[in-house]
């Protein structure tokens, strides 16, 4: 089975999605179809024995659609295409061409725009113009009617046939395929107004009798589709910016790398950088490629992958990632990943399936615009109809038809479901965009809308609610030496060891450009500490126990032990010269973090194999409200599922590797990475270079989306409901109320406008 997206051409409504998924759900072979009006994708599941991608475009074609077959929009970015241009890179999808054609598709409806709207304008001035004469308001002119006379049913063949072709065609295609879209709800509508205006034009004398030859109406037809023209232009023109969060990304991508190859500097394209070449960055330059630190040290930008706003600092044995800007020094680094394995590539893979994947709240809207259409055929119908017949009765047959065909032209106009199809699409689109700019890495729509819903995160200890690394955090001097001396030796003592406590102990005088000393017959005691001669002086480093042994005197340190302190004694000639306290202390942000999450209605429980007094301890300082410690990763599944079980939806903060079990039986689970190498696949949200401060940011990214797209889909569901009843002339007997096609196009026209706009508000939106 060959599974792949294709981008799909000639789509204009949520209605041509329902027409392509029927007719290639039909095509034998074909498994599974849905396409998405939103990316204007198709994910096709396809038995390649029975069928082809060729084949499928070709069942398409004649309904005025088609498949992109030059690469499927789910492959990767390659090397190439990871290192185009400037005027070549992608808006959406990371394939070369599509943005040059949304342009020239946009540059082509913006020429028909300009040609229509002034046509519009003077159908418009005439149409007030004959209103006021009506009303007394203006003196009528025969000069200024016979100009009317002929200039509108110009105007209106020149919009019908060349600017309106597209509604023609739609049309065309559901008389002989009987397949109808919101082009053919237009066609329809603006032809029958054409039509019966020409009648009345030619035929006067002979319809007199019948009907009311005094009204024609070609200024619905030059209006009513300069509007939608109008719409379908500023659509367009929005959406191109609600995927630009791809290209965003794209453009951080280094065109060309300096690299070093026999002693000498070399700058070559970026596709042609092989794992294992020395890549030499300097001050302001780009990172080409993934890679590991050799030589130099420097502080890296990496706001746009991570959404830090604080420069790293990177040294030696640190690793880079390709997009991210250096700031000052140079440094030289040896590539590990390039091309389409750069971590970029892999949040721009993610990003782009994600905004092409549907959100379960999308199934109705899918639903409705699947039989919404020929619905509202059926509607404009009945309500031609029952002018005719009932309207007939109270205002005669010439009034009654001519009402009839403006309901009739109305329903069909105003009844787009454009912005149905929007609804969904374009706020997830933005959603995964923003949070991908914040280093949120989102893997489905669907992921995004559980987490709106959640009642409970379950987050790990260290590294998420802690720093992950233990700091020295006092120093409590009983010896009459300075501090200053107790660091030296306690530091260059450690400096021997690989222990974690020791590193905490070195990095704090590194911090406080402590010198070390010379360390003579060091050696390490096993499970207790470790000793050596400094200056002459045989000291030793261990546990409260090891000093015990030794005969050295202290304080009771039960009071910070309690408090998930680890004390280190330095010892000498039987005696405690110093005690210092090593722990593992809390990120400053994840107090508030936890604040923000209980605001936001969240309940917050924390698991970690630590005992239960640190764990407790520090679940106190930070407000946490339930802990489960001295768990093993089974234990957290079973907290999970017992969660489940009494009802609640559960999120699972870990790190995306040890945590796997846990976050895969989670409704949603969320990888805290602290690193390029973490499988950003792994689970449904990857917080990159993540705390907890991320995990509130993610949660309201949700809610935000999910907000817009509630918003949307009111607003698309309450432009149908009032505008069809008021089109098709339900409140006339009761109001006198008659939605004129004119007003009806310009309704539908902005829609799907306001669709698309409210979903952008989101990128404005602070989280």
């Amino acid at each position: 089975m060959a599974h792949d997206t294709y981008r799909v051409k000639g789509m204009h409504c949520a209605s041509c999605a329902s027409i392509i998924e029927k007719t290639l759900k039909k095509v034998n072979g074909v498994q599974s179809v849905e396409v998405n009006y939103g990316t204007e994708t198709a994910k096709v599941t396809f038995d390649e024995a029975k069928t082809n991608p060729r084949h499928l475009s070709q069942k398409i074609e004649p309904l005025g659609y088609s498949l992109s077959l030059s690469a499927p929009a789910s492959a990767e970015p390659t090397a190439a295409s990871m290192g185009m241009s400037e005027n070549e890179h992608a808006a959406h999808l990371g394939l070369n061409q599509t943005k040059e054609e949304k342009l020239a598709e946009l540059a082509g409806m913006k020429r028909m725009l300009m040609s229509a709207l002034p046509l519009a304008a003077l159908a418009a001035a005439g149409m007030m113009w004959g209103i006021a004469v009506r009303l007394a308001f203006l003196p009528n002119s025969s000069a200024l009617t016979s100009a009317l006379g002929f200039f509108t049913p110009l105007a209106a063949t020149y919009m019908l046939f060349v600017v309106g072709r597209p509604y023609l065609l739609g049309f065309y295609r559901f008389l002989r395929y009987g397949h109808a879209n919101m082009d053919t709800l237009i066609g329809i509508g603006t032809s029958a107004a054409y039509i019966y205006s020409v009648a009345v034009s030619i035929f006067a004398k002979e319809l007199t009798p019948f009907i009311n030859v005094d009204s024609t109406y070609y200024d619905v037809t030059i209006i009513v589709i300069a509007f939608i023209t109008l719409g379908k232009y500023l659509e367009a023109q929005s959406k191109l910016k609600t995927g630009d969060a791809i290209e965003k990304l794209l453009n951080l991508q280094a065109k060309t790398a300096l690299i070093i190859r026999d002693g000498k500097e070399l700058e070559i394209p970026v596709d042609q950088v092989v794992q294992g070449d020395l890549i030499v960055v300097k001050p302001a330059g780009r990172i080409p490629v993934d890679g590991i630190l050799t030589e130099g040290s420097s502080y890296v930008d990496e706001s746009m992958i991570t959404g830090e706003p604080m420069p790293v600092k990177k040294a030696a044995g640190d690793t880079v990632v390709a997009g991210t800007l250096n700031t000052s020094g140079s440094f030289t680094f040896k590539a590990t990943k390039v091309g389409s394995e750069t971590m970029l590539a892999h949040i721009v893979k993610m990003v782009e399936e994600a905004q092409g994947s549907r959100a379960p709240i999308q199934a109705l809207a899918d639903k409705i615009s699947g039989v919404f259409v020929p619905i509202v055929l059926i509607v404009a119908f009945l309500a031609l109809a029952s002018w005719l017949v009932v309207g007939s009765q109270y205002l005669g047959f010439a009034q009654a038809l001519s009402f009839g065909l403006v309901s009739f032209v109305g329903v069909l106009v105003i009844a787009c479901p454009c912005a149905l199809g929007l609804a969904t699409p374009t706020a997830i689109i933005v959603g995964v965009g923003k949070g991908a700019r914040e280093g949120i890495l989102i893997k489905d729509a669907a992921t995004l809308e559980k987490l709106h819903k959640v009642d409970v995160i379950l987050v790990d200890k260290t590294g998420t609610i802690t720093r992950g690394r233990p700091e020295l955090m006092s120093i409590k001097n009983l010896s009459e030496k300075s501090d200053t001396d107790i660091i030296a030796i306690l530091s260059s003592l450690e400096n021997r060891s690989e222990h974690p406590i020791a590193h905490a102990v070195v990095n704090y005088a590194k911090e406080k450009d402590i010198a070390l000393l010379p360390v003579e017959q060091f050696e390490i005691i096993k499970g207790k500490g470790l000793g050596g001669v400094i200056n002459g002086v045989e000291y030793r480093v261990g546990s409260e126990k090891l000093a015990r042994e030794l005969g050295a005197t202290f304080a009771s340190l039960e009071k910070d032990t309690s408090e998930g302190k680890t004390p280190v004694i330095l010892a000498a000639s039987g005696k405690a010269l110093a005690v210092v306290m090593v722990a593992d202390q809390v990120k400053p942000e994840s107090v508030q973090a936890v604040k923000d999450l209980h605001v936001l209605g969240i309940k917050i429980v924390m698991l970690t194999g630590d005992d239960k007094n640190t764990a407790r301890f520090i679940a106190d300082q930070v407000g946490i409200d339930e802990v489960v410690a001295e768990v093993l990763p089974e234990d957290k599944l079973k907290k999970i599922q017992a969660l489940q079980a009494s009802g609640l939806v559960v999120a699972m903060a870990g790190d995306g590797v040890n945590d796997a079990p846990a976050l895969a039986q989670a409704d949603v689970g969320i990888a805290m990475a602290t690193g390029t190498d973490v499988a950003i696949e792994s689970a449904g949200i990857t917080l990159l270079h993540g705390d907890i401060s991320k995990l509130v940011k993610a949660v309201r990214l949700s809610k935000m989306t999910m907000r817009g797209i509630k918003q949307n889909l009111f607003w698309a569901f309450i432009y149908n409901i009032v505008g069809i009843p008021l089109a098709s002339g339900v409140f006339f007997p009761f109001f006198g109320w008659l939605l004129s096609p004119v007003f009806a196009g310009l309704a539908m026209a902005f829609s799907s406008v306001s669709v698309v706009v409210n979903s952008l508000r989101l990128k404005a939106k602070a989280l």
